[in-house]
């Protein structure tokens, strides 16, 4: 009876470490269980995938069991009850889906223009969820146009040409709005020295005293006429106008522009129409901080200052307004911004618009001719274009874009469309990842395209927390008679108290608790310890069992054995994960848009973007967010030169192909929209533009030539022009082939008679030549026939006598 025993036992005990093995196998080393997650919270922003068990008998006589593990591993581990497993997930709710408008109805422009128009989202840290926004710019959308004109003194011949510009501008903007209200305002600069002629004193009421002319006194801003439908009115109000005179060659528009912005009562600003507001000067203007020159030292706060007479009342108080400034009231108030500004102050004030978004420049003529042409084609590229912006995004929440535009082709890292047309829907995915857990929980951003009243709401809630926190127990008995806080399975013990339940104090100490704290310098089979193991992986000390680890004047130093820090990752240019991401654990968690072990690759592709939309120009690679040229001859910051790569008539001649003619390669291929962004123009013959415009002529498949010139204007606008009628062979004309036919064999025949006469002829002449030639070599002598008899003989008549008489 004792041997079976025996075997029994032994059998058992290979069962034991069976399991044993198997238990560590399924609950053995992951993501979950290597950071050293002690609470619950911390288990959560570990990882997505993370689970914590608050069963309080959990993991008791189990080697190696953590609270902090996958789900799975904790359901296998024996984690029962459902509401003791932790596992919140992510999740995203639309609260708000109105279709898209096809045109705007009434008045107010009551359309939708994008969406959805709310969602709510729950994130758990570094977890995200994507969702996609549609947005569609809809047809005959009121406009509000306010035009903001310098009347400094150089505008006067300006001035003479707006007296007539509105009926012009109505007609023309009435071809694609019906909807239509103008305003107007002016500026010159503020009235106070140095910007201003002081003396004489005449001069003071009159800036122009010194060169025998009258004008107004110098004002800063003033607003003339609230937007209203009534052209006439606009016209009349111009007409009164008179320039004025400053000392300075700068302006004061940028104080203009803040108060044009804000001042939504006095302008009258509609909620639903477009808003557009054209500057047009041609000079530079003053910045932020340039009012120090005249003591002025207050920052400009963006507010509405205008007073009962409509002048800005703190011209001469407060500093002109910086660009960030500008920037931020234009977003706020939906306002498309229009520099229309002589060729001298083009390249200063396209530097502006790439700080503004919506912004667009124009080249004003000398004497404004070309306005309203300016400001069609602004609008027009205006409409062109839609590009995302976010407001209020927290800064522990990271947004990655990816637009789907008119061929429905995905191009990551873009959040912008262009050469669309009136009524063109596209799309954007929208990646959130939760970077980190604020205080307020509960936070409210703003995604909208760049000039609209419409955008989509989004409510985010950081799930950071358990629900198990809300039923701690301070001073639960559950840890050793109230020296600590029950929560979530464990026991948060009070200063002073260590153990898992708050059972030692500190300055106890026992060899075996030592050994508790040890980790092996050379780890062997199972995890022995042996000589040379290291309490708390140096780095902290051994208390009741517990690693306490030591505070570090480089970060926080964590984990059951103190094996984790925030600061031991990988660096690059002297920044801990290039400064795009953070260390966990000796590992760099990177933000959503960047990547590799240091986090120094971004994953952004906008930047590789050439301006053709072509990624590097189609000649290399993005990688880190940067071009690599894989086409020999290729160079610049997205392999946009290349002197041995076809020439620019080469490139553009397929897009004259695709969009004009509706065929080639690119229009059978469906990427015309995307690659070929160029306005196109007919014409009837190629003008002379610019001397950088290049004229180009090539033969199509129906062997006509095409003729086009492509140019790029000051506002860096490419536009093809393209002669309406093509060059083409013209077809035979059968009468005139017949008479041709028949006059060549009449002629051939006619040449064929005159070509055998002469022959004849010339062989004639060499014959009589010849016997000529035989004639004369010929020597005769002369001699008698001897039979021959002459015609006359004579007889004598021998008989005769003669005559007697």
């Amino acid at each position: 009876m004792g041997r079976p025993t025996h075997i029994t036992q032994r059998i058992t005990l290979w069962i034991g470490y069976f399991v044993l093995f198997a238990v560590t196998d399924v609950l053995g080393s992951n993501i979950c269980t290597s950071r050293g997650a002690s609470t619950c919270k911390q288990c959560l922003a570990v990882h997505p995938t993370c689970a914590w068990c608050s069963q309080e008998d959990f993991g008791l006589g189990v080697a190696g069991s953590s609270r902090c593990d996958l789900k799975r591993n904790l359901l296998l581990a024996g984690c029962a009850p459902p509401t003791a497993l932790e596992f919140p997930t992510s999740k995203l709710q639309v609260k708000e889906d109105r279709p898209l408008s096809n045109k705007a109805a009434g008045d107010t422009g009551d359309a939708t223009q994008i969406q959805p128009q709310r969602l709510h989202i729950t994130l758990r840290p570094d977890d995200s969820k994507r969702f996609t926004v549609k947005v569609r710019q809809v047809e005959d959308y009121p406009v509000d146009l306010y035009y903001l004109m310098d009347l400094s003194f150089s505008m006067n011949d300006d001035l003479f040409r707006l007296r007539t510009l509105g009926k012009g501008l109505a007609k023309e903007m009435g071809r694609t709005t019906s909807n239509l209200r103008m305003g107007f305002g002016a500026f010159v600069d503020k009235p106070l020295s140095p910007y201003m002629y002081i003396s004489p004193k005449e001069a003071l009421l009159n800036p122009c005293h010194g060169i025998n002319t009258t004008c107004l006194p110098q004002f800063g801003y003033k607003h003339v006429l609230s937007l209203t439908e009534e052209v006439s009115r606009f016209t009349e109000e111009v007409k009164k106008q008179i320039v004025s005179r400053n000392r300075d060659a700068p302006e004061g528009g940028f104080d203009a522009i803040i108060q044009a912005a804000v001042c939504n009562e006095k302008i009258g600003w509609r909620q639903g129409a477009s808003h557009l507001l054209i500057f047009t000067t041609d000079a530079k203007t003053h910045v932020a901080l340039d009012g120090r020159l005249a003591g002025i030292v207050q920052p400009n706060d963006g507010k509405c200052h205008l007073n009962s007479e409509n002048m800005y009342s703190m011209s001469t108080i407060m500093d002109y307004p910086s660009l960030a400034l500008i920037t931020e009231k234009m977003s706020e108030n939906n306002i498309n911004l229009i520099f229309a500004v002589t060729s001298p102050v083009v390249p200063l004030y396209q530097n502006y618009s790439e700080l503004i978004p919506g912004t667009t420049v124009g080249t004003l003529s000398n004497d404004s001719g070309n306005v309203i042409q300016l400001i069609l084609n602004a609008y027009a590229k205006i409409r062109s274009v839609i590009d995302m912006e976010t407001q209020g995004v927290p800064e522990e929440l990271s947004l990655s874009f990816n637009a789907t535009c008119l061929n429905g082709e995905v191009i990551p890292g873009i959040k912008s469309c262009s050469g669309l047309k009136i009524g063109d829907t596209v799309s954007f995915s929208v990646e959130a990842r939760a970077r980190g857990c604020p205080k307020d929980k509960r936070k409210t951003f703003v995604i909208k395209p760049v000039g609209f009243k419409d955008s989509l709401t989004v409510t985010i809630t950081f799930e950071c927390e358990c629900k198990c926190q809300a039923r701690a127990e301070p001073l639960s008995p559950v840890c050793n008679n109230g020296n600590g806080t029950y929560e979530c399975g464990i026991c948060l013990c009070h200063p002073g108290r260590l153990g898992p339940r708050c059972e030692c104090a500190e300055g106890d100490y026992s060899t075996t608790e030592q050994d508790r704290c040890s980790v092996p310098s050379t780890v062997g089979i199972g995890g022995a310890g042996g000589p040379g193991a290291a309490v708390c992986t140096g780095r902290g000390d051994c208390v009741c069992g517990q690693c306490v680890c030591h505070s570090s004047d480089f970060g926080k130093v964590w984990g059951k054995l103190c094996e984790c820090d925030d600061f031991n990752c990988l660096r690059y240019k002297g920044e801990l994960c290039s400064g795009h991401g953070t260390c966990d654990c000796g590992f760099c968690q990177c933000d959503s848009d960047w990547q590799g072990e240091n986090c120094n690759c971004s994953r952004r592709t906008d930047t590789c973007m050439s301006s053709l939309g072509l990624l590097c120009s189609g000649r290399g690679q993005c990688v880190c967010g940067a071009c690599e040229c894989t086409q020999p001859g290729a160079y610049g910051a997205t392999c946009d030169k290349c002197p041995t790569c076809p020439d620019a008539c080469t490139m553009k001649k397929e897009c004259v192909e695709c969009k004009h003619f509706k065929r080639g390669k690119l229009f059978d291929d469906n990427t015309c929209t995307r690659i070929c962004r160029d306005e196109i123009q007919l014409v009837d013959d190629l003008e002379f533009h610019d001397k950088n415009a290049v004229n180009c002529t090539y033969k199509d498949e129906d062997d006509c030539v095409e003729r086009f010139q492509y140019y790029e204007d000051a506002s860096g606008k490419s536009i093809l022009f393209v002669v309406k009628e093509p060059d083409c062979p013209k077809g035979p004309d059968i009468l005139v082939v017949l008479l041709s036919v028949a006059g060549a064999i009449l002629v051939l025949g006619l040449v064929g008679l005159l070509i055998w006469k002469l022959l004849v002829t010339i062989h004639d002449r060499r014959e009589f030549a010849k016997f000529e030639e035989e004639r004369a070599r010929a020597k005769w002598d002369m001699g008698h026939n001897p039979l021959y008899k002459g015609a006359t003989s004579t007889f004598t008549n021998i008989t005769y006598r003669g005559n007697k008489e």
